[in-house]
């Protein structure tokens, strides 16, 4: 597939996607998420090579890292790929940017049991009055995502700059961007109740925390995570006519700088010389639920991740608690992927280019894969 092939009409159908997900900033516009100036952290390779259980196989790969205690044990790059490749992380993105969020809650600059509205007195009126941050974390508000059908999807999309301007009659006005939306968001239910996956949310806690802090998004992920990562590459981030981040599908990156991410919260949130990036208690709350969590999950969760106790918590899928494991994963359409696995010291962090946005098969598949190779290792 040529790079001329590739247009903002099609960049996210097969075969297109292949390329358009590697070339994202030249169809987009993308500001920098800045890694700063200190040296990466190595990945050195060794170990033994994991039965990848067809993780690699029939999964559309295009990037395939995984690391057992730090080490790099396997690699693998197609459809173009290298290690300095940048790629769409699509909703990888939502649990890059909480995982920020969680450092501006260290902080002590937003605090999970804050009012959404105290913060943010826009919000009064809408159905998000009387919501909290932690609800907004765990996708637990009342509200209704309403970009619902393929009309106002594409809609959407062309306020996003993902596609070009729309025909359809929801088509966005010239005052419209990605964030217009989240001003008319009404509530169905009360807050805290079911977990509902939504992608409003992330994007919701963009604007707290960038209220909360005075950084814009691009900026708040580069110093509360980037920097400090010891990642080898900026990463960037795609942005609206206005300058707004897409917080919750638009971080690209290399599949090394992912990997370094799980590696990092593999070790409690510590790089491997012991520089603290993320918040101990931060990968803590994340894989030790509230009461109910799990109930709250299972009531409206997921058909692809059905393994007992799994919740979805601070934007990050967790498959196992602590106490059983410590699994846990951010996931993205068309099959991208960090999972991290505390017990068996491991991190995988996958890009694909799935030709249909979602298959639950697919997914189901992925995920058992990772728990194979973690069980492989764990056992062994």
């Amino acid at each position: 597939m040529s790079a001329e092939a590739v247009t903002l009409e099609n960049w996210m159908r097969p075969p297109h996607n292949v390329v358009g997900y590697q070339r994202v900033r030249e169809l987009i516009p993308t500001a920098v998420v800045s890694r700063g100036e200190g040296p990466a952290f190595e990945l050195v390779p060794g170990g033994p090579e994991p039965r990848l259980h067809g993780l690699d196989q029939g999964t559309h790969t295009d990037a395939l890292v995984v690391l057992h205690r730090g080490r790099l044990v396997h690699e693998r790059y197609e459809n173009g790929m290298r290690p300095a490749t940048r790629h769409l992380c699509m909703s990888v993105s939502k649990s890059i940017t909480a995982t920020a969020v969680g450092s501006v809650i260290a902080s002590g600059a937003l605090s999970a049991d804050d009012e959404v509205c105290a913060i943010v007195p826009e919000f009064r009126g809408t159905g998000l009055e009387g919501a909290g941050v932690r609800h907004v974390l765990d996708m637990r508000t009342g509200t209704r995502e309403d970009i619902t059908t393929l009309e106002l999807q594409r809609a959407y999309y062309a306020t996003c700059l993902w596609a070009p301007p729309s025909s359809f009659p929801e088509s966005p006005g010239e005052d419209e961007d990605s964030r217009s939306h989240l001003w008319r968001l009404t509530r169905v239910r009360p807050h805290g109740g079911d977990f509902e996956y939504r992608s409003t949310l992330t994007c919701v806690l963009g604007i707290l925390a960038e209220r909360a802090t005075g950084l814009r998004v691009p900026e708040l992920i580069s110093q509360h995570l980037w920097q400090g990562l010891g990642a080898e590459y900026d990463a960037e981030i795609t942005v609206d006519r206005n300058g707004n981040a897409l917080a919750d599908i638009g971080v690209c990156c290399t599949a090394r700088d992912l990997a370094r991410l799980g590696e990092v919260l593999r070790r409690g949130g510590l790089r491997p010389d012991g520089t603290r990036v993320v918040p101990e208690g931060w990968v803590a709350d994340t894989l030790e639920p509230d009461a109910g969590q799990a109930a709250a999950f299972t009531r409206n969760g997921s058909p692809w991740l059905t393994l007992p106790g799994a919740y979805y918590r601070n934007q990050w899928w967790v498959a196992a608690p602590r106490d059983r494991g410590g699994a846990y994963l951010a996931l993205g359409i068309h099959g991208q992927l960090l999972f991290v696995h505390e017990r068996a010291e491991l991190v995988i962090a996958k890009f694909s280019s799935w030709p249909e946005p979602w298959n639950d098969d697919l997914a189901r598949a992925s995920i058992q894969a990772c728990m194979d190779i973690s069980s492989d290792i764990w056992e062994n």
